[in-house]
């Protein structure tokens, strides 16, 4: 009686590969963690003149910690059911890779060279195809309801085992609910509904953290004066970007010429961008927000690439504002995509 709407899911949902709702909050958490740990590891190292662990002829590489970082987060995963131990192994997770990336100089020069030139833009790649990665599994498919479906059983595991908080609880009923149609649907409701009301939950501080952070972004996105920071933000970045690509034309910075020349023609494209989302964005907020959003995607594709590979570390800063950027308008996006959805037809 069920194999009908089986036929119509994806090979992957046939399989039995649902994707989580919170897949790319944890996604991210592990990319930041890395970055965050790649950026204080090579803090501490300048810091300290660059410590040797070790003796006698041994030397023990902190790429060897980060083995043992991400081994200790598929324990984790690997240990228990439900929602509650994700967050603890992306950031465990995130830690482990980040110690391991931040010695990829060593692994791809001769003479394992820890300060190989390339090696900010190396990592910064890396990042970029694993955030290409995320954006190809979860950034261009809506959940089908069946996922809904799995994701609100998966809460009711962590029910079943610990009770719900009122919060909790209307969670998983809100999965269900789009989830509706679906075989089982009306059991998970029951169970859902079932499990015992707690008013202790597993402390989650990633979790707290990102949602007073998208609070923060979309209440910030909401005044006047939010698309005026938006755009000097872009373009300030955009222009000192701009002075990274001339130095490295003028000879000033001692990297091969196409690298000025393609940061010139990144930033000419991000311009282009916020340009056009100043025109269209006179009457369609919205759409000028999109065209934002495409300038900073090129700027963290293509223009800060070529920036770490000139100037290194000195573009983090370049980095940190397009990340900021581009989380504002993905918060205020999501939140005028939820208010379309919601609208009462005939508005």
């Amino acid at each position: 009686m069920s194999t009908a709407p089986l036929g119509r899911r994806g090979r992957l949902l046939r399989l039995g590969a649902a994707r989580d709702t919170s897949a790319v909050r944890h996604l991210v958490t592990f990319l930041v963690v890395s970055v965050a740990t790649v950026l204080v590891t090579r803090f501490l190292l300048a810091a300290s003149g660059y410590p040797q662990v070790g003796g006698g002829g041994l030397h023990v590489a902190h790429v060897l910690w980060g083995g043992l970082g991400m081994a200790l987060a598929v324990v984790v995963l690997l240990s228990w059911v439900g929602p509650a131990p994700r967050s603890l192994g992306a950031v465990l997770g995130g830690i482990g890779f980040g110690l391991f990336v931040d010695e990829i100089g060593k692994f791809v020069t001769s003479d394992n060279d820890y300060f190989y030139a390339p090696t900010a833009a190396l990592i910064y790649a890396v990042v970029v195809v694993l955030v290409l990665l995320v954006e190809a599994l979860h950034g261009r498919r809506a959940h089908h309801p069946a996922e809904y479906l799995a994701v609100a059983t998966d809460r009711a595991v962590a029910g079943v085992a610990g009770g719900f908080t009122d919060a909790d609880r209307a969670e998983a009923r809100a999965l269900v609910e789009r989830g509706q149609g679906e075989p089982g649907a009306a059991e998970v409701a029951a169970l859902v509904e079932a499990v015992p009301r707690d008013d202790v939950t597993v402390p989650d501080p990633v979790r707290a953290l990102v949602r007073r952070a998208s609070a923060w972004f979309a209440d910030a996105m909401e005044h006047r004066w939010a698309a005026a920071v938006v755009t000097v933000a872009v373009l300030g970045t955009a222009a000192g970007s701009l002075v990274v690509g001339l130095r490295v034309l003028t000879g000033e910075v001692d990297v091969p010429t196409w690298v000025g020349a393609g940061i010139l023609a990144a930033v000419a494209t991000t311009v282009g961008c916020v340009v056009r989302a100043l025109v269209v964005g006179r009457g369609d907020h919205r759409a000028g927000a999109v065209w934002v959003r495409r300038g900073v995607l090129v700027s963290l594709l293509v223009t800060q690439l070529l920036a770490f590979r000139a100037v290194q570390w000195v573009a983090v800063a370049g980095l940190v504002v397009d990340l900021l950027v581009l989380v504002a308008l993905g918060v205020a996006l999501g939140r005028d995509d939820e208010r379309r959805t919601t609208r009462p037809r005939g508005r």
